[in-house]
């Protein structure tokens, strides 16, 4: 014998009606998850993206640099052959009247400072200039009537920049102002 009971029924369809909002929920919340695991995977990638294009950027900096300044070494070791020839010229033209091989030597002095130059390497502004530690390198102070305090008031050897590179610093005197009384 059955017996209908509308209870039983109302239960059921309540009971599958209850179960339906439960797969719902649970699939709405799988849904969420997958977007959020996948809003991180985006992130994690644009971050790995910009990870490299930063890399490439700072790698063509480096090459950049390496190629700018691969010279300094052969322009330091020939910044000693460039002060043997203008202590030449000093001391010809101290003791040698003649002046077409003083002339001369000045010549190919000057040819070679064009040369450096063509290459980006400067001389180091020293006599009248601040004293600047980053291109300067102090050997001693003393008073000077024509120079203030700090600045420097001779120069003992040429310093020079390859581009904006300091390879050899000058070597000064710097000034402590006007001498006491």
């Amino acid at each position: 014998m059955s017996t209908n009971n509308p209870h039983k029924s109302e239960e059921g369809a309540a009971a599958s009606a209850h179960d339906e909002a439960l797969e719902a929920a649970a699939s709405d919340l799988r849904i969420a998850e997958l977007e959020a695991q996948l809003r991180d995977a985006q992130e994690r990638a644009l971050r790995g993206q910009a990870e490299i294009e930063n890399y490439r950027k700072r790698a063509q900096r480096e090459l950049a640099d390496e190629r700018k300044y691969a010279i300094g070494p052969v322009i330091h070791d020939l910044l000693a052959v460039l002060d043997n020839l203008q202590r030449a010229i000093e001391a010809a033209q101290k003791t040698s009247g003649d002046t077409g091989l003083v002339d001369g030597v000045k010549m190919v002095a000057a040819q070679f400072d064009g040369v450096l130059k063509q290459y980006g390497c400067q001389r180091i502004e020293t006599v009248g200039t601040p004293f600047d530690p980053n291109q300067h390198q102090a050997l001693a102070q003393e008073p000077s009537q024509q120079h203030p305090a700090g600045t420097v008031s001779r120069e003992m050897q040429v310093g020079y920049k390859l581009h904006d590179r300091v390879i050899r610093p000058a070597q000064v005197f710097v000034s402590t102002g006007t001498p006491a009384a």
